[in-house]
């Protein structure tokens, strides 16, 4: 039997079943004395070898793609070997420096009582002389005069060498405590680093992909303030900083109330806070299990755990006073006043950068930086200066320094190929190329009654966050 509906055969019994509602059935011996096939065997049979073709080459391209992630695999696993080895050297050379330590110090301890116990050798000596030649006396009484008072004043010299070692030697030992913050980050983390997903786009279906056009400027269409005081605030809100965390919510840093806010992703409520032992500058985010932010004058950076309650956990002291703040490639991204550090997420200085090629000064006050997901490009704001992009190695790759960005104060990459900063005197959001170049001015604030210096995006690049000086509301503006 043969369906026309459907175009389809098949026996009559699988016809009655499949086909019960179809109109046009036909049993086919009858229909091809009515009809002319219009498709030949050969047509049939090209169509066939054709798609027999293209099932045999993506076979064979699956196979190539199964080959190349198990390469991939063993490179993955290799690097992560390669990781453990750098860090069993790390720790293997940290235990050495502090065998050294300990060395010294108790080759310190027992030199000195090795010098001491010589002296007191000496006066041993001196004393048993002194006494041989009081038992040897003889009926010389010039002789016997000069021994007693010999012996007097051995016996004197021998009695204020015990007490001086006495008073100034007091006892000493070594103890030794493991730095608490390496258990304390060995507990906090489960995995070695970062594992993400990722497309691999072959060459040939890239313009079957929508990409988004990394030069196209965001645009607002309005605005909406959110209250993001709370009851136990003894001074209006300074939002100096804030930044999107792995689950979409945010957190803001409070310099005037000492604290980190959390807002919910949609609300924008505060749902949670901490407060902090001083006052904060930049946050960022280290992963979806915490975060950090900068004390400026305790020179210190305070991690936080994001479990369901906000807590203080470690923290790693920098000796200066620090204002940028981010993490990247497995590192801190710090600045000061007029320099720009890399930090093991350990507190180990790993890099500075102060002067350009030139041998002049790179910054003058910086206020925040920015790094790209790799570590490649890192973009510092300078109060004064404007934007600075250096690589990886501390050599400028690209400035703005421009009337239309005053007080460069906070910045935040987008994820979509731009950067926004924040210009404090400027009252404007500038965006920018990840090669500095300036694609516009994506708002101009209209109310400067306060500064407006905290920015930041949600995931999706839809809302824009912006938080002000002595204001306690935030303002999240809608993005087109």
């Amino acid at each position: 039997m043969y369906c026309k509906n459907h175009d389809d055969v098949g026996c009559g019994t699988c016809i009655a079943i499949d086909h019960r509602l179809c109109k046009d059935i036909f049993y086919i011996p009858k229909f091809l004395q009515n009809n002319t096939c219009t498709t030949t065997i050969r047509e049939i049979q090209q169509k066939l070898d054709s798609v027999a073709k293209a099932l045999k080459e993506q076979q064979e391209n699956f196979k190539l793609e199964r080959e190349r992630l198990l390469k991939s695999k063993t490179a993955t696993l290799e690097s992560i070997k390669k990781f453990r080895k750098e860090i069993n050297g790390r720790l293997d050379e940290l235990e050495t420096n502090t065998i050294s330590d300990i060395e010294d110090k108790y080759k310190t301890f027992i030199n000195e009582m090795e010098e001491s116990i010589r002296i007191l050798e000496r006066s041993k000596v001196s004393l048993k002389s002194a006494r041989d030649k009081l038992k040897l006396a003889s009926g010389n009484k010039l002789q016997n005069f000069v021994n007693v008072k010999k012996g007097e004043n051995i016996a004197e010299n021998a009695a204020k060498s015990i007490k001086v070692n006495q008073l100034q030697t007091p006892f000493k030992d070594v103890d030794f405590t493991g730095d608490h913050r390496l258990a304390s980050l060995l507990h906090e983390i489960n995995v070695f680093g970062k594992i993400e997903q990722r497309i691999v786009m072959k060459t040939e279906n890239i313009g079957t992909v929508n990409i988004h056009k990394n030069d196209s400027l965001l645009q607002v269409k309005g605005s909406t303030k959110y209250v993001v005081k709370v009851q136990s605030d003894n001074m209006r809100c300074d939002i100096v900083s804030a930044c999107t965390l792995e689950d979409g919510t945010i957190i803001l840093s409070d310099y005037n109330n000492s604290k980190l806010k959390r807002l919910h992703s949609s609300s924008y409520t505060v749902i949670d806070y901490c407060d902090l032992q001083w006052r904060p500058w930049q946050v960022c985010s280290i992963d979806k299990q915490q975060a950090a932010v900068c004390l400026r004058d305790k020179k210190e950076v305070q991690f936080i755990s994001l479990s369901s309650k906000m807590a203080l956990t470690n923290k790693i002291k920098i000796g200066f006073a620090c204002y940028g703040l981010s993490y990247a490639d497995g590192n801190l991204y710090i600045s000061g006043d007029t320099s720009v550090y890399i930090y093991s997420v350990s507190g180990r200085k790993l890099k500075q950068f102060s002067k350009d090629q030139s041998g002049q000064n790179l910054f003058s006050d910086t206020c925040s930086l920015a790094v790209s997901e790799d570590g490649s490009k890192i973009y510092v704001d300078d109060f004064k200066n404007g934007v600075i992009i250096l690589d990886n190695n501390g050599a400028v790759v690209g400035r703005f320094n421009d009337s239309q960005l005053r007080g460069a104060y906070d910045c935040c990459l987008t994820g979509r190929g731009s950067l926004l900063v924040c210009g404090n005197f400027s009252d404007n959001v500038l965006q920018f190329g990840l090669n500095g170049n300036l694609i516009g001015e994506v708002v101009k604030f209209d109310d400067t009654s306060a500064s407006h210096q905290a920015i930041c995006c949600n995931q999706q690049i839809s809302k824009m966050i912006i938080g002000r000086d002595c204001d306690d509301n935030v303002e999240v503006y809608d993005l087109i």
